[in-house]
């Protein structure tokens, strides 16, 4: 079973394509917004990607070019628009794949089931599988099946919270999450009055992964915004 994001913010255009998405063995994950299509992203196992150009807080275009930046999978742009421009846009920025609102069901299934036969046909997809079993910056590296953490090839031993703290922020490189969204997203909880327990939490994570935690070479702060994991 291939697992079909589709991203909308017209809710009854996603439940008009989940009827019939599910009806070919697809399991779909919905996101009404680009925001909301990157965190399922980064919790799910995805194949391709159905991507509204039009959505609020991030709109298809700039959520296609953050995905385009660490993963290869299939991304078809729908739009209600149809001069060619967009289209250009979109395929230039990485989309696979275009259509334009109104469209037939039965299109769009087949442009998707295309897709991925094309996308399977070409060993992207155990390719990239295999990649994202690794997530690196430099010399750290967590491999997120058998949920070891290395620094320059050595086994650096971290608890359960530390483990997920870490996979969020290198799954993230270069993006600076708040004390409130690392708790949220880790933790599971709504926070509130947390910045002492995600403190602590990282001030130990620098302890084992930096050779001197006061000048941290991964784990950086973004004084007043939050933490990152530095690409390097």
């Amino acid at each position: 079973m291939y697992n079909i994001l589709v991203a909308d913010d017209d809710k009854e255009i996603v439940e008009s394509i989940e009827i019939y998405l599910n009806n070919e063995g697809y399991k779909v994950f919905k996101a009404y917004d680009g925001l909301e299509a990157l965190d399922i992203l980064m919790r799910e196992d995805i194949h391709l990607i159905l991507m509204d150009i039009m959505m609020p807080k991030l709109d298809g275009i700039k959520a296609t070019i953050k995905i385009r930046q660490d993963k290869n999978i299939p991304i078809i742009l729908v739009s209600a628009k149809g001069e060619d421009t967009d289209k250009i846009l979109g395929l230039n920025i990485g989309a696979d794949d275009y259509i334009t609102k109104p469209f037939n069901l039965l299109e769009l299934i087949a442009r998707v089931k295309s897709n991925l036969r094309r996308y399977m046909n070409l060993g992207n997809f155990s390719n990239e599988s295999l990649q994202q079993d690794i997530l690196k910056s430099g010399g750290l590296e967590l491999n997120t099946s058998t949920k070891e953490v290395k620094v320059d090839g050595l086994n650096v031993k971290v608890t359960p919270i530390e483990y997920r703290i870490l996979e969020l922020l290198l799954r993230n490189k270069g993006r600076v999450f708040s004390i409130d969204e690392i708790y949220e997203k880790v933790w599971k909880e709504e926070s509130f009055n947390v910045e002492n327990t995600v403190a602590v939490h990282i001030r130990r994570i620098r302890e084992k992964i930096e050779i001197n935690p006061k000048e941290p070479r991964y784990l950086k702060v973004v004084w007043g915004i939050g933490y990152k994991i530095e690409k390097i």
